[in-house]
């Protein structure tokens, strides 16, 4: 049964999250998907920073046509961009592009050139955070490609959880999966992925806060590189 936006209040959402979490903590990634879109029927959509299009790939599979929310910084690697008109164009799914209140160049005259070097969480917050909480409002859950394996801030990702700022259900369905799982995937049925991940980047986000990872760093190791900040804050 499709849940109704209208009827369904918060503490029911979360409580649905939180018992699907341990319910489909063992379920494989179809499964969890396929619960998602039994669940919230096109109050449900995934969102991809296209690094590649694994998430999507297997939500496709599980709702033809799904959509695929994506959110343009304004400044992403050209591969990026690239990656996501692949996807639209080859695969069974919606993209959706949301992009900041502010270009790039507004940004610029407000608060002066570079804020990502100066600032880079009120950056996040102006170019990720607040377009993406804008961008899901007619949802009522949302799909991640959030790994445990990447970092030590991602090891307690939940399969499904609830996501208390945003007032959504958050599905992770890759949660367990290793980067080995990944890349079988990917060479199995042929999902594209960025190119910059056979260029030595492990974590794509923008351009001017992402670096290659050296031998034996964590996959987001080259993300606001000597900063101390390993999240955007889209994920809490």
């Amino acid at each position: 049964m499709t849940v109704d936006q209208n009827t369904l209040a918060d503490e029911e959402l979360r409580e649905t999250a939180e018992r699907a979490g341990r319910e489909l903590e063992d379920a494989s990634a179809p499964e969890i998907l396929s619960w998602a879109v039994e669940t919230f029927g096109d109050r449900f959509c995934v969102t991809s920073s296209m690094e590649d299009a694994v998430v999507a790939h297997l939500a496709s599979r599980a709702r033809p046509g799904v959509d695929v929310v994506f959110l343009d910084t304004g400044y992403h690697f050209p591969e990026t961009i690239g990656t996501r008109d692949a996807v639209a164009a080859v695969m069974d799914v919606n993209v959706i592009t949301l992009t900041p209140r502010r270009t790039v160049a507004e940004q610029d005259a407000e608060h002066g050139p570079g804020l990502h070097d100066r600032d880079p969480d009120l950056c996040c917050a102006l170019r990720k955070v607040r377009p993406l909480e804008e961008g899901l409002t007619g949802y009522l859950a949302w799909a991640t490609g959030l790994r445990r394996d990447e970092s030590p801030t991602r090891a307690n990702t939940p399969v499904v959880g609830w996501d208390a700022r945003r007032r959504k259900v958050k599905v992770s369905p890759i949660a367990r999966w290793t980067q080995d799982d990944v890349d079988a995937y990917v060479a199995e049925h042929g999902v594209l992925t960025n190119p910059l991940l056979s260029d030595g980047y492990a974590s794509i986000g923008c351009a001017p806060c992402t670096r290659r990872v050296l031998e034996g760093e964590d996959a987001r190791a080259g993300r606001w590189a000597g900063r101390g900040k390993t999240e955007c804050g889209l994920h809490g």
